[in-house]
Order: C-alpha cells, then structure tokens, then sequence
C-alpha cells in the first residue's frame, strides 16, 4: 500500500474514517441548509451570520469539559452518546422545519444544540486515532483525517444544494441526521479494548484541572500551542478577506468563491498524499510547520497582489498546501506530546487556542482589511506570517532527545498505617508527598537543574503544588515538597510517568550522596 494511504491497513481506523467523512459531509450539508433556511426566515445579515456563530460558539465553551469527559469514561461509549445526540437534534430540527414550525431564533437554538454535539466529539476524535494506527502511521493518519474534512467540505455544501433544490431544507437537514447514523453505527461495530483500572475514575473538575497543570508544565505541548496560534493567527486573514478579494478586487461572483475553496481543497488534498514524501526531506515537525508557514505566507502575498483569477487560483492551491501540512503537522506534535491518559483534555486545550487564534484573526484582518484595503492586509498578514515563523522556528515540536537514565535506587516511601487505611481514598484531602536528599554543595547547580525538570514531571503527573527546600544550616539538605489533591490522584501518579518522567528523576536522585536512597514520606491532611 503506498504510505498516504498506510493507515488505511488497520480495520478499525479504515471505518471509522469513512464513517466520520460522511458525518463531516453531513455537518456541511446542515451548515448549508442553515444558512439558507435562515436567509428566508430573517434574511438580515446579522441573523445569517449568527448561524455560523451558533455552530462554532459550544467548541469555545466545552473544549476543555469535553475533553475531561472523554478522558474519565469510555471513549467509545462517550463517542456514541455524541453522535446519538447529533442524531436526535437532527433528526428533530427536520421534522419541525417539514411541519413548518421552525423560526429563526428556533433554528440559532438547534444550530446551538448540534454544534454542542460537535464540540463534544471533536477532541474525544482527535484522542482516539492513536489508539486506531500505531505510531509510525499517526502523522499521515492525521493527515487522512485532514484529508477527509477537505473532501466534506468541498462535496458537502454542493450535496446540500442540491438537496435543498430537490425537496426544501428539511432534506438536508434529515440528510446530516442519516449521516450521523453511518458514524453511530460504525461507533457500535468498533470493538475497543478499553484501558482497565482498580481506582475510581476522576473527578471532572479534578480532570480539568490536571489537563490544565499538565499542558502548562509540558514544553513540549506549549509549543505546539505558541506554533499553532501563531500560523492560524496571520493565516486566519484568508477566511477574513478571501470573500472580498473575489468580489471587490477580482469583481467575480458567488461560483468563483466556491471554485476559489474547491482549488484550496484541491491543494490541501494533494499535498495531504504528498506529506509522507515530504517527511522523508523535511525529517523534523519544527521544520515541516516552519516551511509549510512560509508556503503559506507566499500565498497570502501572492492572493494580495492579484487582479486575476488564474494568480488567485495558484495562491488558493498554495494556501491549501500549507494549511494541511502545517495543520496536520501541528495536530501530530500535540498528538505525540501527550499521553493516552490526559490526552483528550490536552488535545481539547490545543483545539480551544487554535480555534480562538483563527477567530480573533479573522476579526482583526478584516478590520486591517477595511482599515488599510484588502490588498494591503494580506500583504502585511504575509510579510508578518513569515516572520512570525521564523522567530518561533526555536520551540521545539520534537520533544528532547532521549538520554540513558542512571541506574540508582528511587525514593520509596513506607507503606500506609493499617489504621489510617479508611481514610486513603478519593476524598481524602490533599496529600504532601516528601523527598529528602543529601547533596554534595558543589553539585548544587547541577542538582538545581535536574530538580527543574523533576517539578515539570511532578506537576505534569497531578500535583497542585511543587517546592524545593534548602537547610540554612546544612547546605547539603534539601527537601522535596508536592501535594496532589486526593490519595487516588497520589496513586494515579505513578501510572502516569512515562520512560523520560522516570529518567528524569533519576537524574535528580542521582545526585543524592547517602547510604540508601532519599528519604521519602507521605502525609495526609487533618483539620485540626
């Protein structure tokens, strides 16, 4: 099989990704007939463009609760529960329009409600293609899925029209509910072998805030957020403006708009087919987003610059090239940063700030658009593309080389008191977990670095709050202090550390200078 289409050997991943093509066709079918609908219900511009606000608003609000969900249940029962409720908002706004009982702020409300059903869904997805291919194949996986939603949405609206034409707005709304019934079922045919464990399952705000601490202490996922709103920032100017570069300064119609996206789709398609040749040249993910951003800037200046279509087409076909490999690229380094455990909380962080970056983009070019005129914006957008790009070319997407762990033995605390054993659950109250070591004063700063790395894996695997002690009277004696909220978030702890959070802290346990290895305890809160 040629590698583009690699992941396409492993079953479950093949019919869950035709599934979810035809439930994005089916999502581009409803936009379509929303949008339409609305322009006969209230066809003032502020009512229209509330539609497209009412799809994207629930993606901004639970992005992050959605994301703690699907990492606290089973994913696929939880997957299921999202589809089931597209289905049923869908399968109801049809009915209502057929009946003729639908007004316009009606139609905002069951937009609201699928759009709630697609912000549930959308980093609860993005998790669960790891589970489906197997490391190599994930970054072309992801690029498939790209792939997809490109495909929807340049046969989706065109479905939709065609629709609405034959039989009215309610075929497309009943047509989106039967294509969310092809992924609800394909859900069901997928046999997932769930992670099993014997502690509780989180608590959901206890998850959204260790979703939180772990992408604030992982480096690694930071840059993949400070890269990704950088390009979707600058490049957000194209959504913003390409409507008016078509119509003002080109002078054509609403069938060059489309054909301007379909040439983008075209583009992004090919380039998607392309990326695992491109890898081999363009080896690291640092690289790959930096040249496909400077691809991108090209084709904001080139989209600026044009008075014809046939220059607007090539900037639109280069614009499609690096916004698949850019995107898909930047959706992989999150994708690799995480562990399967956070997973969807973080991916549904990294989603929260693209998503932001691209709309308050979009809001401020087309401001620059009418502040300065089209043409100007997109060139200041590109010029400014490119240099963002440059300048964020540093953080590193790949994460750290991977370095041998010394061999020395780990703090590890006594067991519990039998007495206290009633009190060691989920409700427990904070718990102060304590290191001590012994360090020769001349290894200080090297101990201190190592002890940096030790608070990001710490705070990473649940804990609240981390602190480094030295003994005014004893430089040698140093102390370790970190509590996590519960002592099943203490337990959960060490089945989160993966190979590097353990190499880590063995390289600040190595440091320890004692008979035996450093002292560790663990104390529970009282009140008094």
């Amino acid at each position: 099989m040629p590698a583009a289409f690699a992941p396409f050997r492993h079953p479950a991943f093949r019919l869950l990704w035709f599934a979810n093509l035809a439930a994005n066709i089916g999502l581009w079918v409803q936009n379509t007939g929303a949008g339409w609908m609305m322009t006969s219900l209230d066809p003032s511009p502020v009512m229209v463009s509330l539609v497209q606000a009412a799809s994207m608003l629930p993606v901004f609000l639970l992005a992050l609760p959605s994301g703690a969900l699907a990492d606290i249940v089973d994913r696929r029962a939880y997957l299921i529960g999202a589809q089931a409720w597209v289905l049923t908002v869908a399968a109801l706004l049809a009915v209502l329009t057929y009946a003729g009982w639908l007004g316009p702020w009606g139609l905002l409300v069951f937009t609201f409600a699928i759009g709630i059903g697609n912000a549930l869904n959308f980093p609860a997805w993005a998790a669960t293609t790891p589970e489906l291919v197997p490391r190599e194949d994930l970054v072309q996986a992801i690029a498939l899925n790209g792939i997809g939603f490109n495909l929807s949405r340049a046969v989706g609206p065109a479905i939709g029209g065609f629709a609405i034409g034959l039989a009215g707005t309610e075929a497309a709304f009943a047509l989106n509910a039967v294509c969310f019934l092809v992924l609800l079922l394909a859900l069901i045919a997928w046999k997932r072998e769930a992670p099993r464990s014997a502690l509780p399952s989180e608590h959901f705000l206890g998850a959204m805030r260790a979703g939180v601490r772990f992408v604030a202490a992982s480096p690694a996922m930071r840059a993949a957020i400070l890269r990704a709103c950088t390009f979707f920032f600058f490049t957000a100017a194209i959504w913003g403006l390409l409507p008016l570069v078509v119509r003002q300064g080109l002078g054509l119609g609403p069938e060059a708009f489309g054909t301007m996206l379909g040439v983008m789709g075209v583009g992004a398609v090919a380039t998607g087919f392309a990326l695992p040749a491109l890898r081999v040249r363009l080896p690291t993910r640092g690289g790959m987003v930096t040249v496909f951003s400077l691809v991108s800037a090209a084709a904001l200046a080139l989209l600026g610059v044009s008075g014809h279509w046939a220059p607007a087409a090539l900037a639109m076909l280069l614009f499609g090239a690096g916004w698949i490999g850019a995107a898909s690229t930047l959706q992989a380094a999150a994708q690799f940063a995480t562990p399967a455990w956070v997973r969807a909380r973080a991916i549904g962080i990294y989603q929260l700030c693209f998503f932001g970056a691209l709309t308050v983009g979009s809001v401020l070019w087309g401001w620059a658009g009418a502040r300065f005129g089209i043409a100007p914006a997109l060139l200041i957008a590109a010029v400014a593309c490119a240099g963002a790009a440059l300048a964020v070319r540093g953080w590193r997407l790949d994460g750290t080389p991977a370095t041998e762990a010394p061999s020395v033995p780990m703090p590890k605390p006594e067991a519990p008191a039998a007495e206290l054993g009633p009190l060691l659950t989920d409700r427990s109250g904070r718990v102060l977990e304590v290191v001590r070591y012994t360090v020769d004063p001349a290894d200080r700063a090297a101990f201190l670095a190592a002890m940096e790395e030790a608070r990001r894996v710490r705070l990473r695997t649940g804990a609240v709050a981390w602190r480094l002690l030295e003994d005014v009277a004893h430089p040698e004696r140093w102390i370790e202090l970190w509590a996590v909220e519960s002592w099943a978030e203490h337990m959960r702890e060490a089945g989160r550390l993966d190979a590097a959070d353990r190499a880590a802290l063995a390289r600040a346990a190595a440091f320890h200078r004692g008979e035996g290895p450093p002292e560790a305890a663990r104390y529970l809160s009282v009140r008094a």
